[in-house]
């Protein structure tokens, strides 16, 4: 569905995107991750030819984004960060002038809009005006208006943001469904739980640059370990696990111990090691990401 390779973005001097590759295939669910200013949304935007790229190869279906944008523009659908729907329209209304960038005739556009309307739950508020609309619910409408065209692919850009528990599991389900019925989705996210939860495969992306590609499982395993072993920071404990092979990691307070026999990691620190609290938890894919892209705070 996309491929990409060597692709560069610059702005000035500035180069957002730098020189990556990567392939997505079609029925999957990708993800691109990283933190603020890694280059992930400007990747979307050149897939979705609203962001002309400046060097290297970007096909989607086939075709090149510099020289055939209203083709892919045409089956594509598209989730923003930030809300864009009318204010001065209707939740029905929104949909309804859509369909018209798309040449959906009016009698058509009517069954498809009931159709999405009850697929994402907003049927009861098709005549209300979207200032009334809770910020799921305009991310319910966001998703609909992005499947009125029927579209190949999705791009969703932070699709679950700034949302409570049960409306990002309410999207879940119905990305998941969207998957099941066909669709290819490309999305980035913030949410290492929701990227781990959703995607096939991934990228963690930093300074414009991709550092590790792969299963979400696979990356936890690889790099981390199924289990996490986490202690107090203390002299004792360090020395004890300086004298083994164990992986681990000081972060603040904390010894993280990287493994996949996280019982033979504490019959060692119960054994030999003078330690306060122990904690044994699942390895998640958090842990990959700041691995990679390391834990100072970005702006």
């Amino acid at each position: 569905m996309i491929e990409a390779d060597g692709l560069e973005k610059r702005y000035g001097e500035f180069i957002a995107v730098d020189n990556i590759s990567f392939v997505v295939n079609e029925g999957e669910v990708f993800g691109f991750l990283g933190p603020n200013g890694a280059g992930k949304t400007t990747a979307m935007k050149m897939i979705q030819c609203v962001s002309p790229k400046n060097k290297g190869k970007l096909e989607v279906f086939g075709m090149d984004v510099s020289t055939d944008q209203r083709k892919i523009k045409r089956l594509l659908g598209v989730v923003p960060q930030e809300s864009n729907l009318d204010p001065d329209f209707s939740v029905y209304q929104n949909l309804l002038v859509y369909s018209r960038y798309f040449d959906i005739p009016q009698k058509k556009a009517e069954n498809i809009i009931d159709e999405l309307l009850d697929f994402v739950m907003l049927k009861e508020k098709k005549d209300t005006l979207i200032t009334l609309l809770s910020g799921g619910m305009r991310r319910r409408l966001l998703l609909a208006r992005a499947l009125v065209n029927n579209p190949r692919l999705l791009v969703l850009d932070e699709p679950t943001v700034g949302l409570d528990p049960q409306a990002r599991h309410l999207i879940w389900e119905k990305i998941k469904k969207l998957q099941s019925l066909g669709n290819t989705i490309v999305l980035t996210t913030h949410y290492l739980e929701e990227a781990e939860r959703l995607c096939d495969r991934l990228v963690i992306m930093d300074n414009g640059k991709i550092l590790v590609e792969g299963k979400p499982s696979e990356l936890i395993r690889e790099y981390i370990g199924t289990e996490i072993v986490e202690a107090d920071n203390n002299p004792a404990v360090l020395d004890c696990l300086n004298k083994t092979s164990s992986k681990f990691e000081v972060v603040g307070d904390t010894i993280q111990v990287y493994t996949d026999d996280p019982q033979a990691v504490m019959n060692a620190l119960l054994k030999e090691c003078d330690f306060g609290k122990v904690i044994v938890r699942r390895a998640t894919l958090e842990d990959v990401f700041l691995k990679f892209t390391g834990r100072k705070l970005r702006d």
